[in-house]
């Protein structure tokens, strides 16, 4: 892999909002970081969860929905940055159009998150 600055992905060209999970993850097996694109379809989740001994940081590219914490909810809207400190509580729902965002944190060995399934 070459150790040269490249364009990884463009979030215009994405389908956020319209599937579940990471629509986009950084590859490149030596990395000292992770980043991936998540999407949520209308309505659906990640359940609540405690976080990992990492901090992350999120940026809303597409729709809403809201962030669940342990002190409270945190409408999300396109252009919102949000910190997640280390260890944080957390749950988020996707608005009426889905939700995407771009999530970055120090790299980590375990696997990534999928959307728990919609509540009635």
């Amino acid at each position: 892999m070459s150790n040269e600055p490249r364009r990884m992905a463009n979030t215009a060209e994405l389908p956020i909002g319209k599937h579940n999970g990471a629509l986009w993850k950084l590859e490149p097996a030596e990395r000292g970081l992770d980043a991936n694109v998540i999407s949520l379809a209308p309505g659906e989740q990640i359940g609540q969860h405690q976080g990992p001994a990492l901090d992350v940081l999120l940026h809303v590219l597409a729709g809403s929905g809201v962030l669940r914490t342990d002190s409270g909810q945190i409408d999300l809207a396109v252009g919102d940055i949000i910190y997640l400190p280390a260890h944080s509580q957390r749950q988020f729902i996707a608005g009426d159009g889905g939700l995407g965002y771009f999530s970055v944190h120090q790299r980590k060995n375990t696997t990534g998150l999928m959307p728990a399934s919609r509540t009635s």
